[in-house]
């Protein structure tokens, strides 16, 4: 391998592909601080989803919060496979990262008029600052990019390209013909790395990548966490009995520890060991992630019920609940449980999520929601992953 930690000019090193097989490779300090700002994005994009639906403002409601979470996952996802890639945590690095930064919370302040108005003006301007510097990142990369030269500047090329489209969506009038725009220049966006990598990869490490998802998946269970507690707090002293709001408590902590279970019981490196896997991974972690800081807005909405603070039936907060952990559970059973579970694993996990969608019609639907995430941990403990074989003898050998 090159080495790539002798500074040169300006005390900049050169930008050359990470070696894939390096040996512990965790998420820097750098992607730990980067991370913080999308806890402030994921916080107020939750927050508005849960004041649409407790109105039953439904479709405005869930449509803008898909659009801003692209936003958020899209623009974290990009980060985090290019610096797996081509990391070199020298001040020109940090301070590039640093302006993305700028431009989630620019975005995370225009999320309230997005939800409300829908004026998606200001976190249009976040993003495309975001992505003017991750452009300036994969310019820099192909400086010294050798054989992926072709690939990063792919990369710069579309991202700005895209960036024009996303201008041009602020001249579209709200409504159907917005959303459709949304849709078609989303799906250009993600395009992007199949066209930069079509005939190249660059290289990612499977540990680092899938240890920086299980970082976001930590912050948005954790916001789930917070905004809940919140929501019970300012709720202790409208209600008449604390029997409902202690079932709701219980119902919060009980899901998020077992989604988080759940989550991390699949050796998730195995998830990306082609280009292919790889995209499926990562672009399933939309679902993943939207659903898990969903879940916190219908807990907020169940405790709005209680409160009389909203007109929406017992049944249909129910369901605000049940949907995000439905969709959490069947993607992370596609993505990384599936090829790594024996029958009885791939049985219970996805007939668990279907027994959720209906709880909102039983009786008991708290309690039930809770039980059903219990017993898939249960049977996932009991029942630990296959082993492959070249990784049985990787632990034999070492």
């Amino acid at each position: 391998m090159i080495d790539n930690t002798a500074p040169a000019r300006f005390q900049l090193r050169r930008m050359l592909p990470r070696d894939p097989a390096q040996p512990h490779r965790a998420a820097s300090m750098l992607e730990l601080f980067f991370d913080l700002v999308f806890v402030v994005a994921v916080s107020i994009a939750s927050a508005q989803l849960h004041h649409a639906l407790s109105h039953g403002d439904f479709v405005h409601g869930i449509t803008s919060y898909a659009m801003i979470f692209f936003a958020i996952w899209w623009a974290w996802m990009n980060f985090t496979w290019f610096a797996t890639s081509f990391d070199t945590d020298d001040w020109l690095y940090r301070v590039t990262t640093i302006v993305q930064m700028g431009g989630v919370l620019v975005m995370a302040a225009g999320i309230p008029d997005a939800f409300e108005h829908g004026d998606f003006t200001i976190p249009v301007v976040g993003y495309v600052v975001m992505r003017v510097a991750m452009i300036a990142q994969w310019l820099r990369a192909s400086r010294s990019a050798g054989a992926l030269r072709s690939a990063t500047r792919r990369y710069a090329f579309g991202i700005a390209a895209v960036q024009v489209l996303w201008i041009l969506f602020l001249l579209i009038p709200g409504g159907p013909l917005q959303l459709i725009a949304f849709v078609v220049f989303a799906l250009i966006e993600i395009s992007i790395p199949v066209f930069a990598e079509h005939r190249r990869q660059t290289p990612w490490h499977p540990h680092h990548i899938t240890e920086r998802y299980g970082l976001f998946t930590l912050i948005v269970l954790g916001e789930s966490l917070l905004a809940s507690a919140n929501a019970i707090i300012d709720a202790l002293k409208e209600v008449e009995s604390l029997g409902p709001l202690i079932a709701i408590s219980v119902l919060a902590l009980v899901v998020t520890a077992s989604l988080w279970w759940i989550y991390f019981w699949p050796p998730h490196h195995r998830a990306i060991t082609s280009f292919g896997r790889s995209l499926r991974y990562g672009y399933t972690h939309y679902f993943v992630f939207a659903a898990a800081a969903a879940f916190s807005a219908g807990v907020e909405v169940e405790i709005d019920v209680l409160t009389g603070k909203s007109e929406l039936s017992s049944v249909a907060a129910s369901f605000t609940v049940t949907i995000p952990i439905a969709i959490f559970l069947l993607g992370i059973w596609w993505i990384a449980i599936r090829e790594n579970a024996d029958r009885v694993v791939n049985t219970v996990v996805p007939v668990g999520a279907l027994v959720v969608l209906l709880d909102p019609v039983l009786p008991v639907p708290v309690t039930l929601t809770a039980l059903i995430l219990v017993v898939i941990v249960v049977v996932l403990v009991i029942r630990p992953p296959v082993e492959k074989e070249n990784e049985r003898f990787d632990s034999v050998s070492a």
